[in-house]
């Protein structure tokens, strides 16, 4: 009887381990780790269902890639049971350099490198301890194997990646405008000429997989409340590296107090490997009583959700606008104009659905001719969907 084990998941019902060796990077301390890493950061503050984690939506991933690789071999695409492993593997560990909050301090707390670095990093420590079996996966993962459709599949335009998260954030947000026809997309997946494809007659899916997206991004994603309690976590943490203030955990003090260069975090990735949300959650709310106003002040707002006011704008916000709103902060805290910075402060929100300057989303048609997306005769995908969007944003504290 072959391995066999189960998870039953709350989007796609049960999700089946049929090997061993996946079942076992799924057992790992350091996979095991994104249980207690959020996907979508501070969207819970928003949206209270939000609350499922890096491993949900890596499961997720796992699955839809099994599905996908099952359609591609029922159209005759050869793939080997190697192959099958190892795609899998790549999609499992894809996001497991994931630091705390993910994308919200990923400048931030660990600066000048990227996840995807410290995801290859972790997957080649892991790679020698499972004695070189990974190796594929990581090929994969690098897009360096021949076969690009794998890479394709992993990180891509139209990857199994950002099916789930679109899937699995509307599911727990209750966001409708983010639900897709996944299970019809993955259907009309095909591999013409080395490349990932979609065959004709999936334009529509696709075209309404790029309008969720866009939609989901605007009214989640980049929803101003959303966006200012992650500036808050973000200047949090820049408030207490300015202070020295000390964490509770050994661990996020490395990161919080250490200078680094991209080349010696290796020597960090055991550290990395322990940090977490509830690190950095543990730290704000012992943060709430620290002396500094400011600090105490932020940390008490994302604690009893206390979060700023905040505006968007359909143009840049005018130096008057914020030096009038930092002089009130500045006059009802007491707070000096560099101080003030932390409580009142201006960005933008940007949105682009569809980058035709990357990876391409190419339609096979009946004839054997390739077209891009963009190249459809379809006026919504033309004329909407290319656009980058813009909205500006002013956070600040409610006037005393």
């Amino acid at each position: 009887m072959g391995y066999r084990k189960i998870i039953n998941d709350p989007v796609y019902g049960f999700i089946t381990i049929d090997d061993e060796l996946i079942y076992e990077v799924i057992s790992h301390r350091y996979y095991q780790r994104l249980r207690r890493i959020y996907q979508m950061a501070m969207a819970q503050l928003v949206y209270p269902g939000a609350v499922h984690t890096r491993l949900h939506h890596s499961l997720g991933a796992y699955h839809l890639m099994g599905s996908a690789l099952t359609e591609l071999q029922g159209k005759g695409v050869e793939i080997s049971p190697a192959e099958q492993q190892a795609a899998k593997l790549a999609i499992l560990l894809h996001d497991i350099g994931h630091g705390p909050y993910s994308h919200a301090l990923e400048k931030v707390l660990i600066e000048g490198v990227s996840h995807e670095e410290i995801s290859l990093m972790i997957m080649e420590k892991m790679n020698r301890e499972f004695s070189g079996q990974l190796g594929l996966a990581i090929a994969m993962f690098k897009n360096e194997y021949p076969r690009k459709f794998f890479h394709q599949l992993i990180s891509g335009q139209l990857d199994v990646d950002r099916m789930d998260y679109l899937i699995r954030d509307s599911f727990f947000t209750g966001v409708s405008e983010g639900i897709i026809g996944y299970d019809r997309i993955l259907k009309m997946l095909v591999v013409h000429q080395g490349q990932l494809m979609i065959e004709e007659k999936g334009i529509y899916s696709i075209e309404k997989f790029l309008v969720s997206r866009r939609l989901m991004y605007w009214q989640v994603y980049l929803h101003k409340t959303v966006l200012c309690a992650e500036r808050m976590l973000v200047h949090i943490i820049r408030r207490a590296r300015e202070l020295g203030a000390q964490a509770p955990t050994g661990s996020l003090n490395t990161f919080l107090h250490s200078r680094f260069k991209s080349r010696d975090f290796g020597d960090l990735l055991e550290d990395f490997c322990t940090l977490d949300d509830y690190d950095v959650l543990t730290a704000i709310k012992s943060w709430t009583r620290h002396p500094d106003k400011i600090l105490s002040f932020l940390c008490i707002g994302i604690i009893d959700r206390h979060l700023l006011k905040v505006r968007y704008f359909g143009k840049r916000i005018s130096d008057k606008v914020l030096g009038d709103k930092t002089q009130r902060a500045m006059e009802d805290f007491h707070l000096s104009r560099q101080e003030a910075g932390y409580i009142v402060f201006s960005g933008e929100a940007v949105n682009k659905t569809y980058n035709s300057q990357g990876e391409h989303i190419r339609i096979l048609f009946k004839d054997q001719s390739v077209k891009d997306i963009t190249e459809v005769d379809n006026p919504l995908i033309t004329q909407t969907l290319l656009t980058t969007a813009k909205k500006f944003y002013i956070c600040f504290p409610e006037p005393k």
